[in-house]
């Protein structure tokens, strides 16, 4: 293919004059062409054709040893030589197999040809892969898992791919993983066990920080952080059964009693306060049936608070006698860490803050521990509270047993989480990466076990939260600035990247886009990635499923690559609607409403085999016994 002369260079894009057949024009568009001079060899790119001129992009420069680098230190000579790009030369753009490399599917613009990145820099990195819904992000996620550990060149034993899965679409694409090799294995954990193999979701609450609990029940306020943490801590104390532990709880108990007996409010406001006190926590000193050793008589603890004829405690002086006995400021207590408790325990922790350290006289602050209350009352009776496990677990421990299943390791671990709802869905994959990110900081060999979280529907946990005005930090935005060097990688999967936090895009370093049509998130990809060009953006309009605009530090030049569909492939088709229109109903006979007259019935018998477009139930003529739901499955 011959090309004229050069007409003239503007910036980093060269002109040259059109003497390509025009029946060709559009084949030639993206082709790239090397610009040659004594021996200087720079890559450009065609962008654009004219009937008299082609616009051709410079993007870098081989050197002598045949490596490329971006960007431009010399510009093309008005008489350089114009050749398209050698086979060797496109070689080193797209990659090679090897050890170090692996297929991420085909080259697009160069049929035959194939992508191999380099592993290091795909996966060192944080990348996001964006896309509409449908046009192939899930599966081609999937592809490039089974890519990886399909590679002949290279073994993946050690790798933690963590998935936390909104929809439960990868277990079809990856529970068979250990059938490409007997190494590999596959671990589900998931909110709604259905299967034997099927792990539920279980976090030991001795792993959860103060930020971790404000987190789950929504906090928005710094006060509330306060009455987080003396929960917290009074949770621990009241799980320790030693003597010393006992002594301290009597103490602080004491002075908890003392401080509602000496406040202003009323007597029976006084009564219901110490009662809530002993019976949110209690020791054998202090409960309802302790003896209070009088002059010649003794009297419960409940007794004691019997109202007399003028409406006074009866034993006053007894029962102030007792608790004085017990207070103390002393507090050189070392409050220990490795101690059991569940959150019904926690939430009785709460109840004895609130009361004991007179939040509940201060409007607003009474009103920001209701809400926690609230919050964490919805919890106990919520699904969600069964996640939370009483067993003290090293955080070690616990990361062992996230990544290995039936003593055996796990590469791909799956945590479905489908069944929750956003808010709750966001608070346990924040934990999650809050545990495994300072788990891999305390590691002693740093950055040695990379893992690499996968938020499928990032949109979802990864957002614009009021977290760094609470905590000081967002624990995404911390993993995207920090995590590279301790091994701690985002793989942020979203349809809506404007809904995403900026600050972690902009700490991402690969993209693989597919199809984008809507101008709000192609508009802000193009204003978070400012050295993204305008022919990039304008292919991700038009893509096809399942193929990606790929780019950044893992590719040497933006390339359009065609992903294989995944086999088998992830649960994340669309509804196969014509074949379900086209299967003929049955419909399942009313049972009649006792209100309902024998004529009626009568007519409900009748039309049982007509379509019924209100109540009738559709079920399968092969097995009536079953909904059309269980027939599904």
């Amino acid at each position: 293919m011959v090309f004229g002369k050069i007409l003239y260079i503007s910036d980093n894009i060269a002109f040259i004059e059109n003497k390509i057949d025009v029946s060709l024009g559009n084949d030639i568009l993206n082709l790239h062409l090397i610009f040659e001079t004594n021996g200087n060899r720079i890559l450009g790119e065609i962008v654009e054709i004219n009937f008299d001129k082609i616009q051709v992009k410079l993007l870098g420069e081989f050197n002598e040893s045949g490596h490329y680098s971006n960007g431009i230190l010399h510009k093309a000579s008005l008489n350089s030589s114009i050749r398209i790009i050698n086979s060797a030369e496109l070689l080193e753009l797209i990659g090679q197999a090897s050890k170090d490399n692996f297929l991420l599917g085909q080259c697009a613009m160069y049929k035959g040809f194939n992508v191999y990145p380099i592993i290091n820099d795909l996966f060192a990195n944080h990348t996001c892969i964006f896309g509409n819904s449908g046009s192939g992000k899930s599966c081609g996620v999937a592809r490039i898992i089974q890519n990886i550990l399909q590679n002949p060149n290279a073994f993946a034993c050690n790798s933690n791919l963590i998935f936390f899965d909104s929809f439960g679409e990868y277990k079809n694409a990856f529970s068979k993983i250990n059938e490409i090799n007997n190494e590999y294995n596959y671990k589900f954990i998931t909110c709604n066990v259905k299967d034997d193999n099927d792990v539920p979701i279980q976090i030991p609450l001795n792993l959860l920080t103060v930020d971790d609990y404000a987190i789950l029940l929504q906090a928005d306020k710094h006060s509330q952080l306060t009455i987080i943490d003396r929960a917290l801590k009074y949770a621990r104390i009241f799980a320790t059964k030693d003597e010393e532990a006992r002594k301290y709880k009597n103490m602080i108990i004491a002075n908890a009693l003392t401080t509602i007996l000496y406040s202003n409010n009323t007597v029976q406001q006084k009564k219901d306060d110490v009662f809530s006190i002993i019976n949110t926590c209690n020791t054998p000193e202090f409960s309802f049936d302790s003896i209070i050793p009088g002059l010649g008589y003794t009297r419960t603890f409940s007794e004691c608070f019997a109202l007399d004829s003028s409406g006074r405690f009866g034993e006053e002086v007894l029962i102030m006698e007792y608790i004085l006995k017990y207070t103390s400021d002393n507090t050189n207590y070392d409050i220990k860490e490795d101690v059991s408790f569940t959150l019904s325990d926690f939430s009785k922790a709460l109840d004895f803050t609130l009361i004991s350290e007179g939040f509940t006289q201060n409007k607003n602050m009474h009103d920001d521990a209701q809400l926690l209350k609230v919050r964490l009352h919805t919890i106990l009776n919520n699904e969600i509270g069964t996640f939370f496990t009483e067993k003290y677990v090293p955080v070690h421990d616990f990361i062992d047993g996230l990544i290995t299943i039936n003593n055996k390791k796990a590469q791909i671990i799956n945590i479905n989480l489908e069944s929750l709802d956003d808010s709750y869905a966001k608070s346990l994959v924040k934990i999650y990466a809050h545990i495994i990110f300072e788990f891999a900081k305390g590691n002693a060999s740093r950055a040695t076990i990379p893992f690499h979280l996968f938020l499928e529907e990032a949109h979802r946990y990864i957002q614009r939260d009021n977290d760094v005005f609470l905590l000081g930090y967002n624990i995404f935005e911390r993993i995207a600035k920090e995590g590279r060097k301790y091994g701690t990688l985002l793989n942020i999967i979203s349809q809506r990247p404007m809904e995403i936090s900026d600050t972690v895009i902009s700490q991402c370093s690969n993209f693989l886009i597919f199809k984008m049509t809507h101008p709000m998130d192609i508009k802000y990809v193009e204003e978070m990635l400012p050295n993204i060009s305008q022919d990039v953006i304008e292919k991700m309009k038009v893509l096809q499923p399942g193929t990606c605009v790929s780019f950044g530090t893992a590719f040497k030049i933006p390339l359009i690559c065609k992903l294989e569909m995944p086999n088998p492939r992830p649960y994340s088709s669309s509804c196969d609607v014509s074949t379900y229109w086209a299967t003929k109903p049955v419909i399942k006979e009313k049972k009649a409403d006792k209100n309902d007259d024998a004529s009626s019935q009568v007519e409900a018998s009748s039309t049982a085999n007509d379509v019924d477009t209100g109540t009738g139930i559709l079920y399968d003529p092969t097995n009536s016994s079953k909904s059309p739901i269980e027939n599904s499955l």
